[in-house]
This record gives structure tokens, C-alpha cells and sequence, in this order.
């Protein structure tokens, strides 16, 4: 009986706690960074948290995919990952508002570099048939810090400070870059590094082959703008203390489905499961807005972890499916770009329909839960043989 499957060598594993290094780096303030911004008088700026962050993870996909089809995936995650580490460095001495928010527009092109040079070189070293389930397994690791980083993030600022949290980010950052220094790129055909590469054309923004699932991703992710936004304040308006406790349930209810709906998408089709993730997401975003206790909010997160879980490493093996091998990097950008864009946007609504009144909380999550919907409903439509492969 197979224990491990077949491409899961020490690479794969190694970029695969390079993932949960760098996800638990960024991940493990969010929760205290609502609070933070408050601290500094910039309460009416809370929806700019995220938004500024996944702006300028946005900007940067079309330069770190033609980077990654260029000159490596390695330098590309390297490149992330350093941003990372530098930033984490800088909160600290930013401690008035607009410095905090410069630093959190920086703090994005981290996430638009590290996600792809991983999921390419992914894609690069595993074989088409069992693509869904080694992005299944390489998402589980990348969750396993998004739940570890916000529950640790939130231990170290309530027994220490902000301040040793942000160093402690930083430095986790670190240990991520030394082990991606031990991988073997996969790009075969490397151009050396120029200033041309930084020069976009038209066609090199978006891929558009990979369009349908990345605005179907787009429609899923924008509620997570929303929970990232108001599910802190959400959390101490029903008396819970730790506000990333949630962030930490629906993440770890999201580990063992990722494994299981990417064999299945391999199997199945990409289209079945992302049905299945979406009504799944519009559930869960109707019981958080009639949660009132502790115990509701944590069963919702559960549900919201499995939507997450689903759509999360079938979309990504649903784009490098539709994708040419030589704009792989290209279109995983164009990919990232539509999820930036869901998730700034997200924010952004959220902020503005929450505007700090406890009465609103219902309203943000409802409009998240109609606009998922929508999601489900183009994929109830998709004619099954131009989009699958």
C-alpha cells in the first residue's frame, strides 16, 4: 500500500515547509493588526489592512510570472521572501499610521512573488495526473501556517508585545529563505537578469486561457477580504479574547479536505468540486452572519474552512491545466491577480458596510455570501469540455 505518493521527495517537502514558514510569517499579525492600527489613531483606516497589501501583491503578479518563466522560480520565491523579512523588521520603527500603511503596501509584494515561484515549480516537478493532489498537499502545508500563525501571533502579543510579534514574524521569514537556498531549479531555459524583463507588454499582463476559473476565484475570494477585515472586531464584539482563534479553526478545518478534494478534482473533474466549494462558502457566510456566540462563530469557521479547502488547490490545478507549459508562470500571475483583487476589493466593502457599527456586522457578511453565489452560478453554466482537460 502507497504511504506517500510518488513525487513527494525531500524537494517537495522542503518547498512545502518553506510554504508553512512564510505563511505563518505574514499571517501571524493580521489578527492583532486591526487593534494596532486603532493604537495609532487610524481606526477609520481598518479596510486599507488588506486592501493595501493585496494591491500591491496584485501589481507585482505580471512581473514575478514573466520573472518566473524568465529567469527561475527560485529567485522569484527568494525574492518574496526577503520582502517578507525586511518588512517584519520595519513595523516597529513605522509607528504612526501612514508609515504603517507604506509598509503593509510593501508588505504585499512578498505575497505576489513567494505563491508564484512555489505553485510553478509545483507544476513543474509533478506529473498532469496527480497535479490536483500535489497542490492539495503543498496548500495543506501553506495552511498548516495560516492556522499556526495567527494562533501564535496572537500568545506572543498577549504574553509579550506588538513589537516582539513583528520580529518574530520577521525571523520566520528567514528560516523559509535558507531552506529554498537548498532547491534545484527546474527552469530549463534561464535568460539572464535585465531591466527589459521588467518591461510588460499587453499580452504579458493576463493569460487568457485561465480566465473563467480566475474571476470564478474572484467571486470566492472576496469574502475572505471580509474576514480577514472585520472577523477580528466580529470575534471581541462576541466576547472571544484571542481574535485569531477563528482564523486558526477554519484553517485547520481546511488541512485534511485540501488532500481530498484535489485527488478528487484529478479524478472527477475541476468543475464538480469548485460546486461543491461554493455553495459550501455561501453556507458558511450565512451561519457567520447569524452567529451570537462563540461556539456559532467556531462551527461556522468550520464550514468556511472546508469551502476554502476545496477551492483553494483546485483552482490552481484547474489554471495550470489550462495553461501552455511555456506561460505556466504567466498564468498562475493572472491567477494571483484576480485573487488579490477579490480579496483587496473585499476588504474594502467590508470596511465600508461595517464602518466600525456592530448593526452592520450582518449586512458585510450576507453581500459576501451573495456575491459567492454568483460564483456557483457561473459554474452551473460552463460547457464541461472547453474548460476541463
Amino acid at each position: 500500500m502507497r504511504i506517500l505518493p510518488s513525487f513527494f521527495t525531500l524537494n517537495f517537502f522542503l518547498l512545502s515547509l518553506s510554504s508553512f514558514l512564510f505563511f505563518s510569517s505574514f499571517n501571524m499579525i493580521i489578527p492583532e493588526l486591526p487593534s494596532y492600527l486603532t493604537s495609532l489613531g487610524g481606526e477609520d483606516y481598518k479596510g486599507l489592512i488588506i486592501s493595501l497589501f493585496t494591491l500591491s501583491a496584485g501589481l507585482s503578479r505580471p512581473f514575478s510570472g514573466k520573472l518566473a518563466d524568465k529567469i527561475g522560480r527560485i529567485p522569484v520565491m527568494i525574492v518574496g521572501t526577503t520582502v517578507c523579512f525586511i518588512v517584519g523588521l520595519l513595523y516597529p520603527l513605522m509607528s504612526f499610521v501612514g508609515g504603517f500603511l507604506f509598509l503593509r503596501f510593501v508588505h504585499g509584494f512578498s505575497a505576489g512573488f513567494k505563491p508564484t515561484g512555489t505553485s510553478a515549480y509545483v507544476a513543474d516537478i509533478v506529473p498532469i495526473q496527480q497535479r490536483g493532489e500535489a497542490m492539495g498537499i503543498q496548500s495543506f502545508f501553506g495552511s498548516m501556517g495560516m492556522a499556526a500563525g495567527p494562533a501564535i501571533g496572537g500568545w506572543i502579543a498577549t504574553q509579550w508585545s506588538i513589537n516582539t510579534l513583528f520580529y518574530f514574524s520577521a525571523f520566520t521569514a528567514i528560516f523559509s529563505i535558507l531552506i529554498l537556498v537548498r532547491l534545484k531549479e527546474t527552469l530549463v531555459e534561464k535568460e539572464p537578469i535585465s531591466w527589459s524583463l521588467f518591461k510588460l507588454k499587453k499580452d504579458e499582463i493576463i493569460e487568457k486561457r485561465v480566465l473563467v476559473p480566475s474571476m470564478v476565484l474572484f467571486l470566492l475570494v472576496f469574502s475572505f477580504g471580509v474576514i480577514l477585515t472585520i472577523i477580528p472586531d466580529f470575534s471581541t464584539h462576541l466576547g472571544i479574547e484571542n481574535k485569531g482563534l477563528f482564523f486558526a479553526v477554519f484553517t485547520l478545518s481546511s488541512l485534511g479536505i485540501r488532500l481530498v478534494a484535489g485527488k478528487t478534482s484529478d479524478k472527477y473533474g475541476r468543475v464538480p468540486v469548485m460546486r461543491v466549494a461554493s455553495l459550501t462558502m455561501v453556507l458558511a457566510l450565512i451561519t457567520i452572519a447569524f452567529s451570537e456566540s462563540k461556539a456559532g462563530l467556531m462551527g461556522a469557521g468550520v464550514l468556511f474552512g472546508c469551502a476554502v479547502g476545496m477551492y483553494s488547490p483546485t483552482t490552481t490545478a484547474w489554471v495550470v491545466d489550462l495553461s501552455l507549459d511555456k506561460f505556466r508562470g504567466r498564468a498562475l500571475a493572472t491567477m494571483y491577480i484576480f485573487l488579490e483583487a477579490g480579496i483587496g476589493i473585499g476588504a474594502i466593502v467590508s470596511g465600508f458596510l461595517y464602518a466600525n457599527k456592530a448593526e452592520n456586522f450582518r449586512l458585510a457578511f450576507l453581500t459576501s455570501g451573495a456575491i459567492a453565489f454568483s460564483g456557483f452560478l457561473i459554474l452551473i453554466f460552463l460547457r464541461k469540455k472547453k474548460y476541463q482537460v
